[in-house]
């Protein structure tokens, strides 16, 4: 039987009278003005003007549920429940406070679910684009313990932290993609419209050019005239390899692997991994979630194949007996020594959650400082690189000015 298609909710803009007869105004994603009307009747509201709300002039408001919307949705409330906020009515606060309407309408949905006799757990697992295993098996793991409101406080500092961590990430590669990405473009210029300009002028004094002048005299004339296939060439290659990374585990492995091994950024590489493993182990090891059936949503989480496979084979061997200590000290070039003795001790004294909280708190601050390290060591060799092309370019055009004497 094919699944009835949801239909599309638009955000209205409403003006009302509420029970007190004070006047009131806000903003509801609905499927229609007659949706819009019928729930604020059924909030006491009686209302007087509603109408869609006016598009931007330069196209949609609409935008894409981030990682961060999430971490603000489970933090909001978990907030609410712990005041003693009911379950509906605090959807419905958080999706009629949210800024972001595509946030509004995902959390809509899940109100209508839960409004419909489901529980919040099977309601989170129709939207596996925006909540993951993790966050549904602990939501379902509070249901099931009736506490709620402390499952979902862990989740909401599981992903305020690993959200913490992705913007991290984000700040060490930002800047030198986008330093290199002007550079290119500031040298596309200059070859395309400065170096030919140079470069009709030498020639108009009928003098042999410097070898090197007449490298990039040559280099701008080939840009010139194939300027749309180097850019297309570069655009296709960029998207070809990240469309393969996606598409071939044994390529994603390979560049995973790399990234452990490469000098300027193996330290970060396995910082941020360790953080990941420990606090998402802590947060589903406090939430009551079995260790083998916790692994494996360990191991998604990660972010790095290599890790990934190791923690599924760490599954394993803890499915058959053994300790996790046991396993991670098979993976010594994964796990250092610290993080061995840290689990051994959560095992044996039977903390074992509160210790790896320890370990992540511990990696996430090495994070941000291998984070720094990273951008002070890359802002010299950018700045350096910057200099070599660039001036480069403006030497190989000064070069011919010293002969000019020579043809006068």
């Amino acid at each position: 039987m094919a699944k009835a298609k949801t239909a599309k909710k638009t955000t209205f803009t409403w003006e009302g009278t509420n029970r007190e007869g004070k006047t009131v105004k806000g903003e509801t994603n609905a499927v229609n003005i007659n949706f819009v009307k019928a729930d604020l009747r059924r909030q006491g509201i009686l209302p007087k003007k509603v109408r869609k709300k006016p598009q931007s002039m330069f196209g949609s408001k609409d935008k894409p549920i981030t990682t961060a919307d999430i971490a603000i949705f489970s933090r909001q409330l978990a907030t609410m429940l712990k005041s003693g906020v009911p379950l509906v009515q605090s959807l419905e606060i958080a999706a009629s406070g949210h800024s972001n309407p595509n946030m509004a309408n995902l959390i809509n949905e899940v109100k209508t679910e839960v409004e419909a006799g489901g529980t919040f757990s099977s309601a989170l697992r129709k939207h596996p684009l925006y909540f993951d295993e993790l966050f549904c098996n602990l939501v379902e793991a509070g249901e099931q313990s009736g506490a709620l409101e402390t499952l979902l406080d862990k989740v909401a500092i599981y992903k305020e932290k690993s959200e913490a961590v992705r913007l991290k990430i984000k700040k060490a590669l930002v800047y030198p993609v986008s330093v290199l990405i002007v550079a290119f473009i500031v040298t596309a210029i200059l070859l395309i419209f400065v170096v030919p300009i140079f470069a009709d002028m030498f020639e108009s004094f009928g003098a042999d050019l410097p070898a090197f002048t007449q490298m990039v005299v040559n280099m701008s004339n080939t840009f010139v005239d194939n300027w749309y296939y180097i850019f297309g060439t570069i655009i296709l290659v960029v998207l070809g390899i990240k469309n393969f990374y996606k598409r071939s585990a044994a390529f994603r492995e390979a560049i995973d692997r790399f990234a452990l091994k490469a000098p300027a950024i193996s330290d970060l590489t396995i910082k941020t991994a360790i953080a990941r493993f420990a606090r998402t182990l802590s947060t589903m090891f406090a939430a009551g979630v079995p260790l083998v059936e916790a692994m494996e949503s360990v191991a998604g989480a990660s972010g790095n194949s290599v890790y990934q496979k190791a923690l599924l084979n760490i599954r394993d061997d803890i499915a058959s007996g053994q300790q996790l200590q046991a396993g991670l000290k098979q993976y010594p070039d994964l796990f250092p020594n610290m993080v061995v003795q840290m689990v051994s001790i959560g095992e044996e004294s039977g903390a074992l959650d509160a210790m790896l909280s320890k370990v992540a708190d511990y990696y996430e601050e090495q994070v941000d400082t291998a984070v720094d390290s990273l951008t002070s060591l890359l802002e010299p060799l950018i700045m350096a690189f910057l200099a070599v092309v660039v001036g480069g370019l403006v030497i190989s055009m000064y070069l011919p000015i010293f002969k000019m004497g020579e043809v006068v």
